[in-house]
């Protein structure tokens, strides 16, 4: 069964991103415009998990969050384009789970709604670490870890290293990875790949001899797992 996100979001666009996103990744949604709308269909959606802008008309983030923490639960992540330490806490001390700053890059926002469902017993989505011989892939911390040590990494290689992971020895056509890791949105030279491809072969380069970022001519990419 579907898991259930309600989106609180004024700002229509920003909702509409994360609705479509969500709604790819499998989770049943309904959006709210402001914290009034937000409590009346918390009360006839019963969501699995709140998204929860901070900056609303009508009845605020923080006053939201604080009603349903009268009789509820149900894990909360603030959004908003605060960043100061003291917002945070603020959020956190008043029963929020999570706190993500403006502008978040959409991976990462649902790196964090796995995490926080998986952590409280809510999400049965497919494991977000991946571990290979000297590698170790994690979505849920965004890390890298190459024969033990962290390795910077740009998000979006992390992605497409952790997706080509994902399915060992499958094939991926360029289209498909920009689909799947810089989404549908995404309106750019496919050659990106390449760029991202090439960057990440530099830092696991004599890594291992179990498995390889492979190319495949004509065709694209893959992570091959190696016999014996």
């Amino acid at each position: 069964m579907a898991r259930k996100v309600l989106i609180v979001e004024d700002e229509s666009n920003i909702a509409e991103l994360i609705n479509l996103y969500l709604k790819k990744e499998g989770y049943e949604t309904m959006v709210a415009g402001d914290g009034g709308k937000a409590l009346e269909l918390y009360r006839l959606f019963r969501p699995d998990l709140v998204l929860l802008d901070i900056m609303l008309p009508v009845m605020d983030g923080w006053a939201v969050c604080a009603k349903i923490r009268e009789t509820d639960k149900t894990p909360i992540i603030m959004l908003t384009a605060k960043g100061e330490t003291i917002d945070k806490v603020a959020g956190l001390e008043m029963g929020a789970d999570d706190y993500i700053v403006k502008p978040f890059e959409m991976k990462e926002l649902l790196a964090r709604v796995h995490a926080v469902l998986r952590r409280l017993g809510g999400d049965e989505a497919k494991a977000r670490r991946l571990t290979f011989d000297g590698l170790v892939i994690n979505l849920d911390s965004y890390e890298l870890e190459v024969r033990g040590k962290r390795v910077d990494t740009p998000p979006k290689e992390l992605e497409l290293l952790f997706h080509l992971a994902s399915s060992p020895n499958r094939v991926f056509t360029r289209n498909q990875l920009l689909d799947e890791v810089w989404g549908f949105d995404y309106f750019g030279d496919s050659r990106t790949v390449d760029v991202h491809i090439k960057r990440l072969r530099e830092k696991l380069e004599g890594v291992s001899d179990q498995w390889s970022l492979k190319t495949v001519w004509g065709v694209g990419y893959k992570f091959e797992l190696h016999n014996g």
